[in-house]
């Protein structure tokens, strides 16, 4: 995927409308990763690249009505196919850049980013800027409802070795960015990558 946005919002905005119904059975994915992401009741969290807010649901069960559900994305027809959904009433959606996040140092205690890290422009720089508006030790959660093979196979292509999503690439990107990857998990159901925001 290209690093220019305007490609990025063509490609997801015209894709928008029938996104959901594309992956139907994506949902019990999105909940079991969210389970395993480490989140508390009052923790603010922060759905990068929220797409049509599969994730806010279950995110704000994960952190209750105490704590702070964020979806923000690039694409203005991700949010309005979110907010039709009715997801808008687990989180505040927000259209920004992941890149130039409108939010504090150390504001939230988790990140969790969904089919993102492939979107990136600077990967690097971006991973930074994620990690800037974490606090120490708070939690990034990189997921995909699909494996790297199984996704390769989806759009036709091979896995090679420069994959920025192989272990061997991403956890010196993580480690380079402010994370300290604890958990890599590469399955057919699943690809779900788990780190902690630096000190």
């Amino acid at each position: 995927m290209s690093g220019d946005h305007t490609h990025v919002q063509e490609f997801f905005g015209v894709r928008a409308e029938a996104w959901d119904r594309k992956f139907p059975e994506d949902g019990p994915a999105f909940v079991a990763a969210v389970a395993e992401s480490g989140l508390r009741p009052g923790d603010r969290v922060l759905d990068a690249g929220c797409g049509t807010g599969r994730a806010l649901t279950p995110l704000r069960a994960a952190v209750g009505p105490s704590g702070t559900v964020l979806g923000v994305d690039l694409t203005e027809e991700m949010l309005a196919a979110a907010r039709r959904a009715g997801r808008g009433a687990d989180g505040t959606l927000l259209r920004a850049d992941v890149a130039r996040l409108p939010l504090r140092d150390g504001a939230l205690d988790a990140v969790f980013a969904a089919g993102l890290i492939a979107h990136l422009p600077d990967p690097a720089a971006n991973l930074r800027e994620l990690a800037r508006v974490v606090r120490p030790g708070g939690r990034l959660a990189l997921f995909h409802p699909i494996g790297r093979a199984a996704l390769a196979a989806r759009h036709g292509r091979e896995l090679t070795p420069d994959d920025l999503r192989a272990e061997h690439n991403l956890g010196p990107l993580l480690a380079g960015s402010g994370w300290d990857m604890t958990r890599y998990a590469d399955e057919d159901a699943r690809f779900l990558v788990l780190a902690d925001r630096r000190a």
